[in-house]
């Protein structure tokens, strides 16, 4: 079994897709990575040879930034907005959507599930 940047690849898969399971690397950069390293993208996971699994690590490495390097880098990124005081760092700190979507209806991934509000009780009616 492959091991790069701390991922386990899958064995039955084609590299160029088990490279994908890595955070930060999607299917054109996976591609391009196995270009770089002269691996043929189509082999399967367990028919790497040790070299071609290094150079791949290798030249993740150098060209890419993944897993806990891009996950801070992006954690930090929210963070300076959050602390700047921007609009769209408000809107990550109270938990809406960023990017403009509406939240009258629909956003419910982001606000959470609902908070029923209790209405007025309706007073008695005199005689």
């Amino acid at each position: 079994m492959a091991r790069i940047a701390g991922v386990d690849l899958p064995r039955d898969k084609a590299i160029g897709i088990a490279l994908t399971y890595i955070f930060g690397i999607g299917r054109s950069s996976a591609r391009r990575l196995c270009d770089a390293a002269s691996v043929d993208w189509q082999a399967k996971t367990h028919a790497l040879d040790e070299g071609e699994v290094i150079r791949l690590r290798d030249e993740i490495e150098r060209n890419q930034k993944v897993e806990g390097d891009l996950r801070r880098e992006t954690t930090q990124n929210v963070k300076m907005l959050m602390d700047v005081g921007c609009y769209r760092g408000l809107r990550h700190r109270r938990g809406l959507p960023v990017r403009g979507q509406r939240t009258h209806t629909n956003a419910r991934t982001r606000k959470g599930p609902r908070k029923t509000v209790a209405g007025k009780k309706k007073a008695p009616a005199k005689k």
